[in-house]
């Protein structure tokens, strides 16, 4: 058997410790009504997305960093730089209207996918990535995927 190098037990274990913070900080969210939970554990902002599985049909809550663009809510469907999209995305986008809860405020929303080349993309990834404290972008590179921003507009 294989000796793990010791960087490597302490990035596992902080990326471990870090999917718990963020699950507690999604039971909080969800449990408080969002009376807590809307600024992250950084004070990066917070929304929750509902969503329908497009596979299990089941109820989805996933609560991610967002931004603003006008009137739109912006999210970034990263994955951490993995190599596939999260499955939150697949579904918004196989149901794009969908509901967000920004603190306390429940909000219908038409969920669009946005890449490279689209004109809007430079902006909103620019935004996204400036909240994030450059993270998209160093995601961006651990990646060959596209990773797309998803602009979340309210359906009023």
């Amino acid at each position: 058997m294989g000796t793990i190098c010791s960087e490597c037990r302490d990035e596992d274990a902080v990326a471990d410790l870090f999917v718990k913070a963020l699950q507690l900080h999604q039971f909080v969210y969800e449990r408080s009504g969002g009376w807590v939970g809307h600024r992250l554990l950084f004070g990066m902002p917070t929304l929750l997305l509902h969503s329908v599985g497009r596979k299990s049909g089941q109820s989805r809550t996933s609560a991610l960093t967002y931004g603003r663009d006008g009137a739109r809510f912006l999210v970034v469907a990263s994955k951490g730089g993995a190599p596939t999209s999260p499955a939150w995305m697949h579904n918004v986008l196989a149901a794009p209207t969908c509901e967000i809860q920004v603190g306390r405020d429940h909000i219908t929303v038409v969920a669009r996918k946005v890449l490279p080349g689209d004109p809007d993309y430079d902006r909103m990834w620019a935004t996204m990535n400036e909240i994030n404290h450059g993270r998209y972008r160093d995601y961006q590179k651990k990646t060959d995927r596209p990773i797309p921003v998803i602009a979340l507009t309210p359906n009023r």
